[in-house]
């Protein structure tokens, strides 16, 4: 069942020039709070992503203030898509966090699905400033799942041709260059985790039905991450397609405990 906003006269348009000079798109559910939790969708995705806009209905129906954005190349947000660009992304997000720090506001947890939340793991191993960290269904191998998107030998053909036309029902969906794939394939989850604070309080969130990223990669965030919680919903897929009340529910609480969390720092 979605999650229904009791008050979406509260949310505003909110665009952020990025260090690159593109605008970056997105919605501020505002309750009212100095604190405020960002959410960061997956690949090929937007802001608009159901995952995405039932946590923050459901964030704002427990009193938080949240914002929802497009990263560049994707949705309304200016610049062109690529398939990699992890880092690009985390510095998409770290712009994202410094304007609302800079506007009265303090950015108490990250949240990410699928490619967002490597991307938020990336941000923490970065940045440490962020304290709570939310990964739902992040992939841990970024060499991993390759093939069944781009093809067989799609290495071989990727280096012949320098990119690779993605088709989606039998039309054009996007083009993956040589470039972007090789972004992917060297970014090092691993090593990036090595370098996430023990202070950082990760969640990491998988459904034990994803078809998409195996849940044994939720495992091997747990291996790694010094001061990490791993929870699996029982037949969920990579979308919690009939599971969004119960991930509302762990999101929440997580997020409950970081404003303890923040007011005990303060």
């Amino acid at each position: 069942m979605a999650q229904v906003a009791q008050n979406p006269s509260q949310q505003q348009k909110v665009i952020i020039t990025n260090k690159y000079g593109n605008k970056l798109v997105g919605i501020l559910h505002e309750s009212g709070t100095k604190e405020i939790v960002i959410l960061c969708h997956g690949l090929r995705s937007t802001k608009e992503d159901d995952i995405i806009k039932n946590l923050a209905a459901a964030l704002e129906n427990a009193g938080v203030s949240s914002f929802r954005f497009d990263f560049t190349g994707n949705g309304e947000s200016e610049g062109s898509f690529e398939f990699g660009h992890y880092w690009r992304e985390v510095d998409d997000l770290h712009d994202v966090v410094q304007h609302f720090h800079g506007a009265n506001h303090k950015v108490i947890a990250i949240i990410g699905h699928s490619k967002g939340g490597s991307v938020v793991l990336l941000y923490a191993s970065k940045h440490h400033d962020i304290k709570t960290v939310v990964n739902l269904s992040g992939r841990y191998d970024l060499k991993a799942g390759l093939e069944e998107r781009l093809g067989k030998d799609y290495l071989e053909r990727i280096k012949k041709d320098g990119f690779i036309d993605v088709m989606q029902s039998g039309s054009f969906d996007y083009r993956v260059t040589l470039e972007s794939l090789m972004d992917r394939l060297d970014t090092n989850m691993h090593e990036a985790c090595l370098q996430i604070d023990k202070e950082c309080r990760v969640l990491t969130v998988h459904g034990s039905s994803d078809p998409v990223i195996p849940v044994g990669d939720a495992s091997e965030f747990a291996k790694i991450i010094p001061n990490h919680k791993l929870i699996i919903i029982e037949g969920a897929d990579h979308s919690y397609t009939n599971h969004q009340d119960e991930l509302a529910s762990v999101v929440v609480n997580r997020i409950k405990e970081a404003l303890v969390h923040f007011s005990n720092d303060v």
